[in-house]
């Protein structure tokens, strides 16, 4: 099932809004192939990612997700939690922190949970903090919390 993501109308209504949790993310399956799709888009072919034979007698008994794949997957998971209505253009300006904390199994379903940390005007917009942690369903621990950092111009 879908949700619609939950709508900011404009970018600097979140100028007071800093260590606020802002969208729930809809639940995505991280599938064998696209774990094997990232593996050959990387060329990192390791096999607790993609042989599934060695992986069953490997640590976690099944093959995981690649950390970056997990950290690749916020763009989506992003986007359909939340959108910023007057937002024209936005881009990735980088990390402050970055943390696997556990392994996604193949299989796995997984959400972000995102919070603003802080919002920094700019010209034509303003760079945004976010504290997102990418929740695996059924999990104990966050497979991922990341501290990313955006520009988003209006």
């Amino acid at each position: 099932m879908s949700t619609s993501p939950t709508h900011i109308a404009t970018l600097a209504s979140l100028a007071g809004r800093a260590g606020q949790h802002l969208a729930t993310s809809p639940w995505v399956t991280v599938s064998q192939e696209r774990i094997d799709l990232f593996a050959q888009a990387t060329g990192d072919h390791q096999w607790i990612h993609v042989d599934s034979e060695c992986a069953a007698a490997g640590p976690f008994g099944a093959t995981i997700a690649h950390g970056y794949l997990t950290l690749s997957l916020l763009p989506e998971l992003s986007a359909a939690a939340f959108k910023i209505d007057d937002v024209k253009m936005g881009i990735n300006y980088g990390l402050n922190k970055l943390r696997f904390i556990s392994p996604v199994p193949s299989g796995s379903r997984l959400r972000a949970q995102i919070g603003l940390k802080s919002y920094e005007p700019i010209a034509g917009g303003a760079q945004l903090t976010m504290a997102v942690t990418i929740e695996r369903e059924g999990g104990d621990k966050p497979a991922c919390v990341a501290e990313t950092v955006s520009r988003c111009f209006t």
